[in-house]
């Protein structure tokens, strides 16, 4: 199929910084690692922390690994991507890989003034950590909620410093007495005595506590190894259906070949329809 504004996605790769050079021939037939190598690479460039899985060998960790990119790009920087065709890996492909260079070649456009005004050099050292700065914005909008709530709480004390001051000043001129004082102290001396007294309770009761759960301890480990031994057993007898099972498997990844193959076609002829159709419109007008 055609490849659609091809020359645009070459031209914003390389203008972002893109090590290698793409040219026409790789996505004539699908080229999976390459379509991964892209999508990692302006993965790590909105965000160089990221936990994208990099495994693609097999096909269970290339469609986890659409999956993620897809997911990725769609929280981070809310670009919806067509997972079915990236999977394809071919001219198909490069659409959905455009959404995102697009983004990206629009904001180095907007940071730098253009690919024009940037030296080459400093292009390849250009880096897009757009979940940083999002981070940055949300610390600082609860900066922000912070200040407004204790600047709210603060202004209503200093409302009450009038009555706080008159109360503070009448504490202070008035006489110590010894008595109050001597009362006042022994009923915190009590209160420190019976603070004492109950944490040494506490500590005798701790060799108590040592040894029942010494006693559960040893309780679970003895089921521990029953049930170790259990899973062993199981482990070691094979399921009834288990022949059966891996037979239909067998079938299923044979109709699954099948289906990959259909849906390219069927995605190939629609293609061919689009441009019949776009070609009759021209003709006609």
């Amino acid at each position: 199929p055609a490849l659609p504004h091809f020359s645009d996605f070459t031209e914003m790769m390389r203008a972002l910084g893109y090590p290698r050079l793409i040219s026409m021939e790789n996505f004539h037939t699908p080229n999976f690692m390459l379509v991964a190598e892209v999508l990692l690479w302006l993965v790590k460039r909105y965000e160089p922390q990221s936990d994208i899985p990099e495994d693609v060998e097999t096909e269970q960790d290339r469609v986890f690994f659409i999956k993620a990119v897809a997911q990725f790009m769609a929280t981070k920087a809310h670009i919806k991507l067509n997972t079915k065709k990236l999977y394809q890996a071919d001219g198909h492909a490069v659409k959905e890989l455009l959404k995102v260079t697009s983004v990206l070649y629009g904001a180095m456009n907007t940071q730098g003034g253009g690919r024009a005004e940037l030296p080459e050099e400093d292009s390849t050292k250009f880096k897009f950590d757009l979940g940083s700065k999002v981070a940055d914005l949300k610390a600082a909008r609860q900066l922000a909620s912070e200040i407004t709530s204790k600047g709210a709480v603060l202004y209503d004390l200093l409302g009450k410093e009038v009555e706080l001051r008159e109360a503070r000043t009448e504490s202070i001129a008035r006489p110590l007495e010894i008595n109050e004082a001597e009362k006042v102290m022994k009923i915190a001396i009590n209160s420190v005595l019976g603070e004492v007294q109950k944490t040494k309770d506490m500590l005798n009761n701790v060799a108590l506590d040592e040894a029942s759960l010494e006693a559960k301890i040893e309780k679970r480990k003895l089921e521990l190894e029953r049930s170790q031994k259990r899973l062993q057993t199981l482990q070691s007898v094979r399921p009834a259906f288990m022949d059966e099972y891996e037979k239909i498997e067998e079938q299923l990844q044979k109709q699954y070949s099948a289906y990959l193959e259909k849906f390219r076609n069927l995605s190939y002829m629609e293609q061919l329809l689009e441009d019949h159709r776009r070609a009759e419109q021209e003709m006609f007008e």
